[in-house]
Parts: C-alpha cells; sequence; structure tokens
C-alpha cells in the first residue's frame, strides 16, 4: 500500500510538471514560433526556386543560410520571450499556485500574496479577489465553526454530548426510533426532598439543588458514566450504552459509592452555611434498554426506556438514606468483587415476581470503596411522641391520617407502635400532634425499614429520611436530658 502511494504521489507529481503553466506556455510559444519559421523557410526557397531557376545546389546553401538565421531568430525570440513571460505571468501565477498550496497543508500561511509593482492588472486582480475570497470563506467556517461548537456545548448541557455529536454529524441521528443495548442503569434520588421543598423558598431550593447535581455529576462523569436525564432530585445514568468497558456493572457500584461519600463531603459544607443536609438512595441494574429518540417530529427527546430501567427505579424507591442497593443481574456480575448484607426479596408494584436486591457495603480492586453503614444498630431512648401519618406514594400524600405513637427514638429512626401495619419499604409523613416551647414540629419523612410483629402489637421501625433542623435540634436535645436523667 505504501509503494503504490508513492507511486500514484511521484505520478501525480509529473503530471503536474508537465501540465504547469511555464511548461505548457513556453512549449506553445517554442511550436508555434517554429511554425511560422517553417512556413517562411517553404515559401521562401519555393519563391527562390521559381525565380533563379532549379539550380540545387544554389538552392541548398540558400536554405541552410535560411535555417541557421531563422534558428538565431528563434533562439532570441525564445530567450527574450521566456523572460519577459517569466516576469510578466509565469512567475505572478506560480506565487498564487505556490500560496494556495501552503494555505492547503497550514491555514496560518499562504493568506497574502506579494506580487512585483509591474504585474499585470487582470494577475493582481486573480491575487486581491483571491485573497477577499479567503478572508470571507475563513470568516464564515469560524462563525461555522463556533456554531457548532455552541451548539454541541449548548445541547451538551440537556443530553449526553455523544448522543448531540450523533445527532449533529449523522442524517439518522434525528429520526424517530430507537435501538437495544445491554446496559447498567443507576438511579439516584433525594429522600426527604418534598419535605425540603415545602419548607425553602423555590430560589433558595433551586440553588442548593443545583449545586448538588453539579458535585454529582463530577463524581459520575469521573467514573465515565453519561447522565440521561435530571428528573427532578433525581439523576438517570448509563453505563456501557453510549460508551462501553468490560467493567460497566463495577464501575457503576463504584460511582454509587463514590456519590455517597460525596455527598457527605457536600453535607458538610451546606451544614457549616446553615443549609439542611441531603440524604440520597441509589438503585443499580444492568440488563436490556431501548435508547433513541421519542416523541413527535415537531418534539421529541433522546432517551432511555426499558425493564431495567424501571427496576432500577424500583430497587433505588426502596432505599434508604446513604444506601446503594443493586438488582439481582447487577449481582451476579460484581459478586466476586463486592461485599453486601443479605438480599432483600420484595414484591413491588408493576413487577410480577418478587424483586431481589443486594444492599451495597463496600466494593474491592480496583476502587476500594467502603459505604458508612447508616443503618446500623443505634442506642434507642424510650420517648413516647403521639403522632398522626400519611402514606407518600410517588410523591404524592394520601388523604387517610394513620394515628400512632413513638416507644423509642434515636438521631436516625423511630420504634413506633400504628393502628394500621404498613409494610416495608412504604414512605410516610408524620405530624406530631403538639407544640413545645412555641415550637411547632414541620412535617418529618420517614421509610418503614422493619415490621416486627409482637404478642398484642405491631411495631414499625421508622427510618428518617428528612426533618428540619430545628426539629432535630429538640429531638436530640430530649435523647440527651432522658439519656442522663435530666429530663423532667
Amino acid at each position: 500500500m505504501k509503494a503504490s502511494g508513492t507511486i500514484d504521489q511521484n505520478s501525480s507529481s509529473n503530471q503536474g510538471e508537465q501540465n504547469s503553466v511555464r511548461r505548457i506556455l513556453l512549449s506553445g510559444v517554442f511550436w508555434r514560433i517554429l511554425l511560422i519559421e517553417a512556413i517562411l523557410l517553404v515559401w521562401s526557397l519555393g519563391a527562390r526556386y521559381f525565380a533563379e531557376g532549379q539550380n540545387i545546389v544554389m538552392l541548398f546553401w540558400y536554405a541552410v543560410r535560411i535555417i541557421i538565421l531563422i534558428t538565431i531568430i528563434l533562439a532570441f525570440m525564445m530567450l527574450t520571450l521566456r523572460r519577459f513571460l517569466d516576469k510578466k505571468i509565469i512567475t505572478p501565477l506560480e506565487t498564487i499556485a505556490m500560496a494556495n498550496h501552503q494555505f492547503m497543508e497550514d491555514e496560518s500561511t499562504g493568506r497574502s500574496i506579494s506580487l512585483a509593482e509591474d504585474t499585470p492588472h487582470e494577475i493582481e486582480e486573480i491575487a486581491s479577489t483571491r485573497s477577499r475570497m479567503l478572508d470571507s470563506i475563513l470568516k464564515e467556517s469560524k462563525e461555522r465553526l463556533q456554531l457548532a461548537n455552541f451548539i454541541r456545548d449548548t445541547f451538551g448541557r440537556y443530553m449526553p454530548k455523544k448522543v448531540v455529536d450523533e445527532i449533529l454529524e449523522s442524517p439518522q441521528g434525528r429520526k424517530i426510533g430507537g435501538r437495544r443495548e445491554t446496559a447498567t442503569v443507576l438511579m439516584s434520588d433525594l429522600r426527604g426532598f418534598t419535605g425540603l421543598s415545602e419548607t425553602r423558598e423555590p430560589e433558595d431550593l433551586v440553588r442548593l439543588l443545583n449545586r448538588y447535581l453539579d458535585q454529582m455529576s463530577e463524581v459520575i462523569h469521573a467514573y465515565d458514566g453519561i447522565i440521561d436525564d435530571f428528573i427532578g432530585d433525581a439523576i438517570l445514568v448509563i453505563f456501557g450504552a453510549l460508551k462501553k468497558h468490560d467493567d460497566d456493572p463495577a464501575r457503576a457500584v463504584a460511582c454509587a459509592i463514590a456519590m455517597q461519600k460525596a455527598l457527605q463531603k457536600f453535607n458538610r459544607e451546606t451544614i457549616h452555611k446553615g443549609e439542611p443536609p441531603f440524604e440520597m438512595g441509589i438503585g443499580i441494574e444492568t440488563g436490556p434498554v431501548i435508547m433513541g429518540n421519542i416523541g413527535s417530529e415537531t418534539r421529541m427527546k433522546y432517551s432511555l426506556i426499558g425493564t431495567t430501567v424501571n427496576v432500577a427505579s424500583r430497587l433505588e424507591s426502596q432505599t434508604t438514606g446513604g444506601q446503594v442497593v443493586i438488582g439481582e443481574k447487577t449481582y451476579n456480575l460484581v459478586k466476586d468483587l463486592v461485599e453486601t448484607d443479605p438480599p432483600i426479596s420484595v414484591m413491588m408494584k408493576g413487577i410480577h415476581k418478587p424483586l431481589v436486591s443486594y444492599p451495597v457495603l463496600r466494593i474491592g480492586d480496583p476502587y476500594n470503596l467502603s459505604l458508612d453503614d447508616t443503618n446500623q444498630p443505634e442506642d434507642q431512648t424510650a420517648i413516647e411522641i403521639s403522632f398522626r401519618c400519611w402514606i407518600v406514594e410517588n410523591k404524592v400524600v394520601t388523604p387517610e391520617a394513620i394515628e400512632g405513637e413513638t416507644i423509642s427514638i434515636n438521631k436516625n429512626q423511630f420504634i413506633a407502635r400504628l393502628k394500621k401495619e404498613l409494610p416495608p419499604l412504604t414512605d410516610i409523613k408524620m405530624q406530631f400532634d403538639f407544640c413545645t416551647d412555641v415550637h411547632c414540629f414541620s412535617d418529618i419523612y420517614a421509610k418503614v425499614t422493619t415490621v416486627q410483629k409482637k404478642p398484642h402489637k405491631t411495631i414499625h421501625v421508622l427510618r428518617i429520611t428528612y426533618i428540619d433542623q430545628a426539629d432535630r435540634k429538640i429531638l436530640n436535645g430530649w435523647i440527651q436530658s432522658v439519656s442522663s436523667g435530666t429530663a423532667k
């Protein structure tokens, strides 16, 4: 292939030399002068032959003299014409051609051309027109490049950059339709964000949420995850669809643990500034998904759909703050790398068989990341507080109130009796029935983690997912007072 390319290049170079302006112009002048001289020679010999008789010797020497004269004239004409044509036509044209060649190799050179002052006006006009055209083309090209980069950068904030490249570079990119891929889907969501949104100004909440999403995005990109969508405070991330790795499921699990650690750092900063901390749950599953443009010709969205996405969402919904839960398919792919709690099997809405999940504790080489066990048993303080609660389903609060009473509490959970048994993983909104020290408690959000059936009573363990910081201080004060024996 290299030899063939060299031959083609040499052949092209030879052909270029044969077709050069210098060769064509000088060759044309030479042969035309030669033709004119030949005609004059024949004419002169013919005239002498008919005028002075048929003396062959005389005609021969006459022809020799004529040929010598013609040669001298031809040589003189070629020398003088060559110099004249070189200066006036050939050299200016070769200068323009060389500048074009330089420009093709490097756009920063060959833009301007320096010609002699006595160059013909027409050739100067060619050079001038060329410069104006190049300036116009380069300006338009620069504007188009800036526009393309602006489009890529802008739309890259709304959808994965690889999708933007595919849409802009391929004529098929804007067609409605999808393709099947095997991918690992990560879904994260904030616990108790509904309660937080009820107590914060919208502008402050959006500003805080954007800071959180920015921190999470940095972690996700560091692990080569692709953010498919922000769904309110939830993040939908893909591993192994647009950009594949051999370890995409493990990469997703490591990313989830890193996100939880980044959130802990984020919370330390926000608490220092007087902002409320966030708690996040993450669900991960691996399987087939459909990726592509969904919608109509007037409005479409590049999205990810399929059972795997639904399962990841269901896994996320059963987490408490600080947890990473993976599905059975993902577990089978990473079980040699991860350490988990025992599997949990529950029936979830929309899924026809029990959903088996594994709460992740740590992942080994090459990531070596561990989660803080936020669900480890803590000392409980016996405090009885009456409350009412409502079931929260898909972030909608049901109207039926359920009465209950705490048996004991700690900073992360309540152990309580409810007049209606609730299944594990149920999200609830709680309201205490009294105010104290001119302070009324705000809504508290929690998740039922376990249900313990004992003789004559059923005990619910409620993991707090959101509580106002002022309310948390009062509860912590009660816990300390009771623990130290100073409560009145």
